[in-house]
């Protein structure tokens, strides 16, 4: 059986969102927080916020205001499921997603390892408007 590299835990070094004008942005800040993980038997998951997160007012799990959801909202994602490897390709059949529209579907990542480093890109898609290239630098835990 050929070894995977990718399987353990990595933390989140960096996301940045790069556009046609090689305009880079920071989806969830310079210094968001998050994990990806890859386990043997060919499940994943990942997790991703912005630091230092707005609370909630209220101490109610479900009592949080309209605003307070919609910024807890635009501050985290978070999905997971399934993946395969492809040459330098990695699949991701999302099978949960804080986005709907990626449940039931996959997203591609293109990935390169460098030592400790996982590098992921996702081809462009529509972000905030404008076609943007996603690119994800992880270290392993």
């Amino acid at each position: 059986m050929k070894q995977n590299h990718l399987v353990g835990t990595w933390q989140l070094v960096s996301a940045e969102l790069k556009d046609a004008n090689n305009q880079i942005s920071y989806p969830f800040g310079e210094k968001p927080i998050g994990y990806l993980m890859y386990k043997e038997d060919g499940y994943m998951s990942v997790s991703i916020m912005s630091a230092n997160r707005l609370r909630f007012v209220s101490k109610d799990i479900a009592g949080g205001t309209i605003e307070e959801m919609a910024t807890a909202a635009d501050t985290y994602t978070s999905y997971c499921g399934t993946y395969e490897i492809q040459v330098n390709k990695i699949i991701h059949h999302i099978q949960i997603s804080m986005y709907p529209n990626w449940t039931g579907i996959a997203q591609e990542r293109i990935f390169a390892l460098k030592d400790d480093r996982l590098l992921l890109s996702a081809p462009p898609d529509l972000i905030d408007g404008k076609q943007q290239t996603a690119h994800f630098v992880w270290k392993r835990v």
